[in-house]
């Protein structure tokens, strides 16, 4: 399988690649996230590289990390252009790869094929939709996930193997959704011709928001399975 643009991580795969294996055998990586924003040049790539470096390390001694593809993409991007060298940075800074990225645009077999949606703003999540109005329950704010995740139940998600824990992530996010009003402060602003300030501010921000998604995604089952059951 073709490596996607950059970190060597061996279930994340290029969009082209991932459908001509599909089309080939019934493979299917354990957890898919898709993370978009406008350019796929600040936002989203650093969204998905900082995914990759937690998942990397929450992961590293279980082959439950080959399955892992998280993906990005921009509602207006171009393809092929290279990560803003700020926001490049930015991730550096934080631990992140930028690698060897190279931007695409969203299509609606990306929006179908992810577990879960992650959007920089209200504004590309509604263009999420409109390309797949049945992913409602799946499709999130990053913002409004970080913060959903702290009023959603999510008592043993934990312990759920890792392709079911995704999906069922979504579901209890959007169970809790009825519990809060969206709002401005579900946008995370575009960086995108800022000073480097600016990136490094947004690209705290969105470190910030996926630590408790990360968290709970990225326990190994096998980890806690092996633990000794208290007497």
């Amino acid at each position: 399988m073709k490596v996607r643009r950059g970190p060597s991580l061996a279930g994340v795969s290029d969009a082209a690649a991932t459908t001509e294996i599909r089309n080939r055998e019934p493979y299917r990586p354990l957890v898919r996230l898709l993370f978009v924003c406008t350019g796929n040049l600040c936002r989203s790539p650093v969204a998905e590289r900082l995914v990759l470096a937690r998942a990397t390390r929450s992961l590293a001694d279980s082959p439950e990390l080959s399955h892992v593809e998280v993906l990005s993409a921009g509602v207006h991007a171009t393809d092929g252009e290279r990560m803003d060298p700020h926001s490049a940075q930015a991730l550096t800074t934080l631990g992140g790869d930028p690698g060897d990225f190279a931007s695409q645009r969203l299509t609606a077999e990306l929006t179908r094929a992810a577990d879960l949606v992650l959007t920089m703003t209200r504004g590309h999540r509604q263009a999420v939709l409109g390309l797949n109005p049945r992913g409602l329950r799946r499709t999130f704010t990053l913002a409004e996930a970080a913060d959903l995740a702290q009023l959603a139940d999510l008592s043993g998600l934990n312990l759920m193997p890792i392709d079911a824990r995704t999906r069922e992530l979504g579901l209890r996010l959007d169970a809790a959704r009825a519990r809060r009003q969206s709002s401005g402060a579900d946008d995370i602003a575009d960086p995108v011709g800022q000073r480097a300030a600016v990136h490094a501010e947004i690209a705290e921000r969105i470190d910030l928001a996926i630590r408790p998604l990360a968290d709970v995604l990225f326990t190994s089952v096998r980890g806690r399975l092996a633990a000794p059951i208290p007497a």
